[in-house]
């Protein structure tokens, strides 16, 4: 007996508890460990309920092909002693650019850990002469800090002699679940979060995996049978709302998360992607915990195949785990934010929310052309004459319907119109991997930029920006900026940018170091020209518009231009606020008011919403951009629904959840900014919710003039998408509104103070 209780005890890593720290509240509390391996292990609880298992953290760094690699010298898993451990407290309230408050608060308890790794590296021998082994050591520091809604950790490196520059080959932070949780989820992918989201328990990830994956994008590299994107929301069995994500990604490859199952745990199995199939990768990983639904981290790899390339000081992004027996507090949430540093641009009176409507959806859906000719199959840009060209007549971007658009706004107060296919190179912009595709400065022969900014200036707009790179990003540095002095020139002060297709340079990924360095290299040069960033098929964000509030909007995910490729589920929208919005606000162009496309192109796919529900998009999903994406002539014959895109602010001083649950319904009331006027949204799935909206959020002792845009009793997204009513009457606070949203549809109310 005593023999089998030693075997036990050898078996069981012996935990050294360098300190634990709770939230501010004490509902949450974070415990880190060092075992007897000298491993690092963190768990986290929420009201005494486990969320994080005990989990290791640590990376594996790449050999070095100009050092002499000892043993273990690659490797930041174990072998660490606690060298110092410091505890604090931090409470700030700031105020965001713009944002869904006009204030945050910045509330959490600190634990950082400073660990030390000493050996002996063995020197090389020498025909002459013998040198003895060199004692060696690295110092790494993991910070948490822990929030009453999540927690935050990172790893940071201090300048040193023995870890100076270094190459991650996998950075092994493990997210060790507590039962076989309910998630929503994305395949992983180096390339595209252009999918639709899954909903399955966490050991049906595997079986699900691929036909989860929207094979037919422009660019796919899915790494793994059990690999997912972040942000990840979970729902426990218990009642846990659990999401994992990362803040302030940057010098830093975007993460992904890996899921341990049976079957991996067996093959011991990474797999690396770059293609559209499966390939084996072997890496051994450490499974002497009992560790049943873990995620493990997986980072995006360069066209080199690694991970990073680093040199102390540094840091790796934060790694985040939001948590709540609340669905509504995961929506509320301004973790992500909170991890990023504060602002870095001085004056920032130039950034301003916009609402924009453009020349785009003709072309997303079919009916138009970004390309100016079909005379050839591929073209150089210094050897056409383009005056001499013979159009193909269904260029979109031409002088005559720019001005369309321009009216559009001027009359119906939208700040911007956008124009894609301005310039020259859409002729062959998707032949993939062409380096040299557009000069962003050229404009073709029908697009008359000097006449048609000044007309829209005349007019009280602007006109909003195009780049598309083709994703040739070094293409598109090497034309910043005369591509930005154009646009001072003209007036513009925003940018929509693509990256549609595989990246050039060939082989590296949208998510991998040096992309990311990309991303935010473009931003910073757009603030020196103080410019707006809408940025489409970049990575995820991770909060930095905190610190680059002039990263105004992004798309990473998969936005409305999906109605005109075979749809999206309608409980699509009300899962992105629980997922891809948790980073940063979207640009899901929503509006679409003629859902049957047919009605008016030869595209016969349908959008799966009503109007109500297209209105409601502009509260439920947060954007300091919106576009009005329809065509002008199709809100025309609905008039008095648009009359609520006139109306809704995008900048707001207060925002409150009412309800919500991940994939079925969310209610959100918005205060718009320096108003006491509030807008509500409710949008639900494909089963209807009756949404109660308390209206207690209203100043005491005030009438409201409400107008209510609903479905009609008889709405369906599918068989009746445009019925709707709208009604108005006086309300106070204290009043409640009971609401009926149709399968796949909503509502939207204004209340304007009297």
């Amino acid at each position: 007996m005593k023999r089998l209780l030693l075997s036990i005890l050898l078996a069981v890593p012996m935990m050294v508890l360098a300190g634990s720290v709770k939230s501010p509240n004490g509902n949450i509390e974070l415990k880190f460990s060092v075992d007897n391996m000298g491993r690092p292990v963190y768990e986290m609880t929420y009201k005494g309920k486990a969320v994080i298992n005990p989990s290791h953290l640590g990376l594996i760094l790449a050999k070095d092909k100009h050092a002499s690699m000892g043993m273990n010298e690659n490797d930041l898993m174990n072998g660490f002693t606690i060298k110092d451990e410091q505890t604090s407290e931090f409470d700030e309230t700031w105020k965001p650019v713009w944002g869904e408050t006009a204030t945050i608060r910045n509330h959490y308890n600190e634990l950082a850990v400073t660990l030390e790794q000493r050996w002996m590296q063995q020197m090389p021998k020498n025909d002459r002469i013998q040198k003895a082994p060199r004692r060696l050591s690295r110092t790494i520091l993991i910070r948490f800090r822990v929030y009453d809604d999540g927690i935050g950790f990172r790893y940071e490196f201090p300048q040193q002699k023995d870890l100076n520059y270094f190459l991650i080959q996998e950075e092994m932070s493990e997210f060790a679940m507590a039962g076989d949780h309910t998630a929503w989820w994305l395949p992983g992918d180096y390339d595209t979060q252009e999918q639709m989201t899954q909903e399955t328990k966490l050991s049906e990830i595997r079986g699900r995996m691929k036909e989860a994956v929207n094979w037919g994008n422009s660019s796919v590299a899915v790494f793994s049978e059990t690999g997912v994107q972040t942000s990840l929301q979970m729902k426990s069995a218990d009642g846990l709302y659990i999401n994992i994500h990362e803040a302030a990604c940057q010098d830093y490859a975007t993460m992904h998360l890996e899921l341990v199952d049976a079957e991996t745990k067996a093959l011991t199995t990474k797999l690396g992607g770059g293609s559209n199939a499966y390939t084996p990768n072997p890496k051994p990983i450490d499974y002497s915990l009992p560790k049943p639904f873990t995620f493990v981290s997986h980072l995006t790899p360069d066209a080199t195949g690694l991970k990073g390339c680093m040199q102390t000081p540094c840091e790796t992004p934060w790694r985040t785990v939001m948590v709540s027996d609340d669905a509504r507090d995961m929506l509320s949430n301004n973790l992500i934010l909170n991890l990023n540093e504060p602002c870095k641009i001085e004056d920032t009176s130039w950034i301003h929310p916009t609402k924009y409507c453009g020349v785009w959806w003709e072309m997303i859906v079919g009916k138009s052309s970004w390309n100016y000719t079909d005379e050839f199959p591929s073209i150089k840009l210094d050897q056409i004459d383009w005056s001499s060209v013979k159009p193909n007549g269904r260029h979109a971007a031409n002088n005559e319907k720019v001005k369309r658009y321009i009216d559009f706004a001027a009359k119906n107060g939208l700040d911007e119109v956008l124009v894609e296919g301005w310039n020259v190179g859409w002729e062959d912009w998707a032949n993939m991997w062409k380096r040299d595709v557009f000069d962003f400065v050229t404009p073709y022969p029908d697009f008359d930029i000097k006449m048609l900014n000044e007309y829209a200036h005349s007019k009280g707009v602007k006109i909003l920006m195009h780049h598309e790179t083709s994703s040739s990003s070094q293409n598109y540095e090497r034309h910043i900026k005369e591509a930005y002095e154009l646009m001072n020139k003209y007036g513009y002060d925003a940018v929509k940018t693509g990256y549609v297709g595989d990246i050039i340079p060939r082989g590296d990924h949208h998510y991998s170091q040096s992309m990311n360095n990309h991303y935010l290299y473009v931003i910073k040069e757009a603030a020196k020209h103080h410019i707006m960033v809408n940025s489409h098929e970049a990575t995820r964000p991770t909060g930095l518009c905190r610190t680059w509030p002039n990263l105004v909007g992004g798309e990473s995910a998969r936005g409305t231009e999906y109605e005109a490729f075979g749809g999206s589920n309608p409980d699509h929208t009300c899962i992105l606020p629980f997922t891809r919005l948790q980073g940063g606000p979207m640009d899901y162009t929503p509006g679409i008011f003629v859902t049957k496309l047919s009605e008016w192109s030869d595209n016969t796919s349908w959008a799966r919403i009503t109007i109500a529900g297209s209105l409601a998009l502009y509260l439920t999903m947060y954007s300091p951009l919106q576009m009005a994406a329809d065509l002008p002539e199709n809100y025309e014959k609905f008039d008095d629904a648009f009359q609520f895109i006139r109306d809704v602010a995008c900048d707001w001083d207060d925002s409150k959840y009412l309800e919500a649950e991940p994939a079925d319904y969310i209610t959100v009331a918005r205060k718009a900014k320096g108003t006491d006027n509030w807008f509500v949204g409710g949008k639900c799935d494909e089963n209807g919710h009756t949404a109660v909206v308390k209206l207690d959020f209203l100043d005491k002792g005030r009438k409201y003039v409400c107008t209510i845009y609903a479905d009609a009793k008889d709405a369906h997204y599918e068989t009746n998408p445009q019925a709707y009513t709208i009604t108005k009457k006086v309300v106070k606070a204290g009043d409640t509104l009971k609401i009926k949203e149709a399968p796949g549809g909503g509502f939207a109310v204004s209340l304007i103070a009297k």
